[in-house]
């Protein structure tokens, strides 16, 4: 597949990937709508301060970490058309509600309650690993990342702009943040028509539980369950930060903790009811899979999206401070690095499709990510300005690569709970950025580019140590096991009979 392709807009598989990563973008235009609006917000409203935004902030991403779990079993049950198009209507509700909402209950609840909007992310990886072969699907997912994720860009550019010069008027923004509510509503009406889930004459298979994943031994079951702990301690962390705002007491944040607490030991208790029996039957070997390389495509995602979150939050002031700039000029540099992202994230699912060795990409990217955040932590005023910028430019363009990367080997590991397996790394993106956010607050932003470059360089050891070359990684075909053959013939049949009824009934 090349560039020249995603302009035959008369092939079925590319209208489906456009339909697909719009659908991601407007998420991202709504979810990331608060950041452009914040001091407009403060001015309008008079009670708000830089406290309850940041609490906001919070907020914002608190949910999207268990969301892209729920959300991951979800589309592996149902299909990715289904629960994309109810994501999106759902979510403008909370999108709406925020918009006008005139205290402080109002405000909080409808931005938690939004945050689930950032799990449509892991939908997408599924719909297009549905259409898409092996030998093309990282450049797809990275088409569907890269420009999916610029709808946060457009929402800060468009949004200010949308509020004061269309709309105007003491509540601009209030429309202008309800615009993104209405657009979510439209827009999932829209992709439930226009798509469907698979090719015509395929059938969506799907796993026979999705509780939990399905793992292959008890080693895994063992992996699976501690890989899983730190998901909860990332919403307790969450809440502490929190509690250090002055939003809750100490009795709410004990309370918290012990709902989450409650929660992780309840999806432990669906990974063993799921898993046990299954192993205790016996897995056939050849429908067997290695929990590893989740794991290990977790630590990626953790190192790389979840730096790109933190950095993203940070780099506009840092270059302010560092280069004396006015707020207008580091935001217009600080932009770069996100608007990279259009381009750096297809190209790290090119380079997985072209090069032979998705591992050996993977690597690649995780060790550049180490070397240019280790430059960036030696930036200081005596640089000169232009080099800074370079710098910070090539590290985004590995970040973003790493992430399309990620993602192009993902669909590769165990195609029916594909929807789960991306649900959990796109998680730990999460993860990361709330961890590494919370480290900031105690260290200077260069100490926090050494900390983030010694994240990367972790994953890329535990990666060379544990990620393997997926089966059938430029093949027309993903690989599948004679169960996995039998059960998507039975699916086929399934679908050609329910087919064949429908016409016969018309």
């Amino acid at each position: 597949m090349t560039v020249t392709d995603l302009f035959k807009f008369k092939n079925e598989r590319i209208k489906v990937l456009h339909f697909t990563w719009f659908a991601f973008f407007i998420s991202f235009f709504a979810w990331y709508s608060l950041a452009p609006l914040a001091t407009t917000m403060m001015d309008e409203m008079g009670w708000l301060t830089p406290q309850h935004i940041a609490a906001l902030g919070i907020c914002n991403v608190v949910l999207t970490i268990p969301a892209r779990i729920v959300i991951g079993s979800l589309l592996d049950k149902y299909g990715p058309r289904v629960v994309y198009s109810g994501l999106l209507v759902v979510m403008s509700i909370p999108a709406i509600t925020f918009a006008f909402g005139d205290n402080w209950a109002q405000l909080m609840i409808s931005r938690l309650l939004l945050g689930s909007i950032g799990a449509s992310f892991v939908i997408g990886i599924r719909m297009v690993a549905e259409w898409f072969p092996p030998k093309n699907v990282g450049f797809a997912e990275g088409i569907y990342g890269g420009w999916g994720n610029f709808g946060s860009a457009a929402a800060a550019m468009l949004l200010p702009w949308f509020a004061l010069n269309i709309l105007g008027g003491e509540n601009g923004w209030r429309y202008a943040l309800a615009f993104t509510g209405v657009f979510c509503f439209i827009y999932g009406i829209i992709y439930y028509i226009c798509v469907r889930d698979t090719p015509e004459g395929k059938a969506l298979v799907k796993p026979k539980k999705s509780a939990a994943l399905e793992i292959s031994s008890w080693g895994d079951l063992v992996q699976l369950i501690i890989w899983t702990i730190p998901l909860g301690g990332a919403l307790a962390v969450s809440a502490w930060r929190l509690e250090g705002l002055g939003f809750l007491t100490q009795e709410v944040l004990h309370l918290v903790w012990a709902v989450i607490g409650i929660v992780v030991v309840f999806q432990i208790y669906n990974i063993i009811k799921v898993n046990v029996p299954r192993l205790k039957r016996g897995v056939p070997e050849e429908d067997k899979y290695k929990f590893k390389n989740v794991g290990a495509l977790n630590s990626t995602y953790f190192a790389n999206f979840g730096a790109e979150l933190a950095i993203v939050s940070m780099l506009p002031m840092f270059f302010q401070l560092t280069f004396s700039l006015t707020p207008a000029v580091a935001g217009l540099i600080a932009s770069s690095f996100a608007f990279v992202n259009l381009f750096a994230r297809p190209l790290g699912g090119v380079l997985s499709d072209r090069m032979g060795s998705r591992r050996k990409v993977m690597l690649v990217y995780m060790f550049g990510i180490s070397i240019g955040l280790v430059l960036m932590g030696l930036i200081d005023s005596s640089w000169p300005l232009a080099v800074a910028v370079t710098i910070t430019v090539l590290t985004s363009m590995f970040i973003q690569g790493a992430e399309g990367a990620t993602f192009a080997v993902i669909p590769m590991i165990k195609k029916r709970v594909t929807g789960q397996i991306a649900g959990m790394s796109g998680a730990y993106g999460n993860v990361g950025a709330t961890i590494y956010l919370t480290l900031l607050t105690f260290v200077t932003p260069q100490q926090f580019f050494f900390i983030l470059a010694s994240g990367a360089f972790i994953s890329f050891v535990f990666c060379y140590f544990t990620l393997e070359e997926p089966k059938n990684s430029f093949s027309e075909d993903y690989y599948l096991t004679e169960v996995e053959r039998k059960e998507q013939a039975e699916a086929d049949a399934a679908l050609l009979t329910r087919e064949r009824k429908e016409v016969k009934a018309l």
